[in-house]
């Protein structure tokens, strides 16, 4: 590593609005008048994703949202949010439900990268929400779980998963290989080999529910009316799949939600129950229903890594600046994959220890 690597690998993942404001203010005009937009620029900023946001707003009311890659993944991101939104705004089996998507339209202005104009949904962030009234934990949370099983139900069939799993897993380690260093080889490649055979061997053999998976459903891409706890958008469909493990989606919201309104790392909040080889008692009573797995700390270990991994390979394939924070990696990466070799190599002593203890021994 470079002494520059190195330097750049401690800036923050998000450069300090003051800093970016006025760049991002005049490209957001000048975006608003290649458009041939009527309405004003309003509050650009640059998301973890490498995308540039602003609302266009007409006399005051927001009429939609503007988004603008900054770099060729941001690019290809859009570009498979926006196939996706409109492959579900088709599909027929959702009726109603379709209310809560956006509708999208991708331009072509000059230079290689496009930009996308949606429509401006009704209502806030959840997420933004919470930090107002956090009291409204619990309803938010079963209201979003309804609304996205809703959408599960419509676009599912539940199946023996045995040949899907390694499809849902094995890219996405592969992506942690590339894009973090420390996962290439020693402690870390082990520990991904680990996190391949939990997850691959606890859900072979089950049945779940596969269906159209947003893959990154958390308080922030969910909306909410006026009325709280009733849902008026999911947006942010970047990372969706026609066929993903839907329970995914539930998991997701619900260990987010544990590390927003903690004020954690997520990959803190992974590394816990991997400790504990347990959800949280809440989290879990939240979860019931969902899942049409049988609990167990195995299980739940496995199906809280495979939530990680959806995550963490999802923000690594939007944008470079993950891999390259090196507060990030710790925090969410190494973290985790530490804490699974350390459970992991505990196991067999565990297993021997008890082994002993009924043949009336110590070992």
């Amino acid at each position: 590593m470079t002494f520059a690597e190195g330097l750049r690998g401690l800036l923050p993942l998000r450069p300090a609005p003051l800093l970016t404001r006025p760049v991002d203010a005049l490209a957001a005009r000048r975006l608003t008048d290649s458009l041939g937009a009527e309405g004003d620029p309003h509050r650009p900023r640059r998301t973890f994703s490498d995308l540039l946001v602003f609302r266009l707003d007409d006399a005051g009311v927001p009429s939609a949202v503007v988004k603008h890659p900054r770099s060729a993944r941001a690019a290809a991101s859009l570009a498979h949010e926006c196939e996706a939104v409109r492959r579900l705004t088709r599909d027929e089996r959702l009726g109603a439900w379709r209310r809560l998507l956006p509708v999208v339209e991708e331009r072509r202005l000059d230079g290689p990268l496009p930009l996308v104009v949606e429509t401006c949904l009704p209502g806030v962030e959840a997420d933004v929400l919470l930090r107002r009234s956090p009291e409204l934990a619990r309803r938010v949370t079963e209201s979003a779980l309804a609304a996205i099983r809703e959408l599960h139900r419509a676009t599912g069939q539940t199946q023996e998963v045995t040949g899907r799993v390694a499809g849902w897993v094995r890219p996405r380690l592969a992506v942690l290989a590339e894009e973090v260093r420390w996962c290439r080889r020693g402690e870390g490649a082990e520990a991904l080999a680990a996190v391949s055979e939990l997850v691959e061997n606890e859900l072979a053999g089950r049945r779940l529910l596969v269906a159209w998976t947003h893959g990154d459903f958390h308080p922030g891409n969910v909306l909410l009316a006026e009325r709280p706890g009733t849902l008026s958008g999911v947006i942010d469909w970047a990372g969706a799949v026609p066929d993903g493990p839907s329970l995914l989606d539930c998991h997701t919201f619900v260990l987010t939600m544990r590390h927003q309104l903690a004020g954690r790392e997520f990959g803190g909040v992974v590394a816990d129950v991997v400790r504990r080889a347990a959800l949280m008692p809440e989290d879990r009573r939240l979860l019931a229903g969902v899942r049409a797995l049988p609990s167990g700390p195995r299980v739940e270990t496995a199906l809280t890594l495979l939530t990680w991994l959806w995550h963490v390979a999802g923000n690594l394939e939007k944008s470079a600046r993950y891999a390259r924070s090196h507060r990030w990696v710790a925090d969410n990466v190494v973290s985790v994959l530490g804490e699974v070799l350390a459970q992991e190599g505990e196991a067999p002593a565990r297993e021997a220890a008890h082994s002993a203890r009924l043949r009336g021994r110590t070992p």
